[in-house]
């Protein structure tokens, strides 16, 4: 049976050496690479193509090194050599730390504090394209997806809200607002209702606040 290939990334030698070790004397992979920062995985997978005709079937990456990050160098990984998988190991566990990784291409985003058999079931399972992530891994990636898709939904300020908020900022009534920009006072106040609504404010006091905050006000 062919073993899978795998190259190391990681910028602390004895993590690398024990990883190394490791996977020696699993059946099935061979290391045939190491990497201290995502620069030097860029290199390694280049120089190994070139010079030796192989290519990894995969690269085990840390995320937190010096030059180049383990989620950065995944983006150029996926989009230079297609073929090679990408399994993030690592301790931090940020929802977005997550989330970010997962976008560059990353198959699975696995903690450092994973059994040696579960280490090899997420490779296993990255070989075979098939994600592998522990429960909080999983939840982290949840709430991640969650809150981009909050932030998705935070509607920005239309043109007239901003007119509406300036004119309020200036001191201005819903009546003298009305007059300025030719619109009822019905219009007005959903505007004003609108502002408090997206802004998170409660009232028209805080909204001339926020928008001096924001360097609205004309001088």
């Amino acid at each position: 049976m062919e073993k899978i290939k795998i190259l190391l990334a990681d910028d602390h030698d004895m993590v690398r050496m024990g990883l190394k070790t490791y996977l020696m004397l699993e059946p099935g992979f061979e290391v045939i690479g190491e990497a201290a920062n995502g620069r030097e995985v860029l290199e390694r997978l280049r120089a190994l193509s070139a010079e030796q005709g192989v290519m990894p079937d995969m690269v085990l990456m840390d995320l937190m090194m010096p030059e180049m990050n383990g989620t950065e160098a995944t983006r150029l990984v996926v989009s230079e050599f297609p073929s090679v998988r990408v399994v993030m190991l690592t301790s931090f566990l940020e929802d977005k730390l997550v989330m970010e990784a997962i976008e560059a291409g990353a198959v699975s985003y696995v903690l450092k504090t994973v059994t040696a058999e579960e280490l090899i079931y997420a490779l296993k399972g990255a070989y075979r394209g098939m994600p592998v992530m522990t429960g909080d891994v999983s939840q982290a990636l949840t709430r991640g997806i969650r809150q981009r898709t909050v932030e998705a939904d935070s509607s920005p300020l239309t043109e007239r809200e901003k007119e509406v908020l300036l004119l309020i900022a200036e001191g201005m009534g819903n009546k003298e607002i009305g007059e300025e920009l030719h619109i009822s006072i019905k219009t007005v106040k959903t505007h004003v209702s609108n502002l408090l609504m997206k802004c998170e404010l409660e009232d028209r006091t805080q909204l001339a606040i926020y928008a001096h905050r924001q360097g609205m006000v004309r001088s």
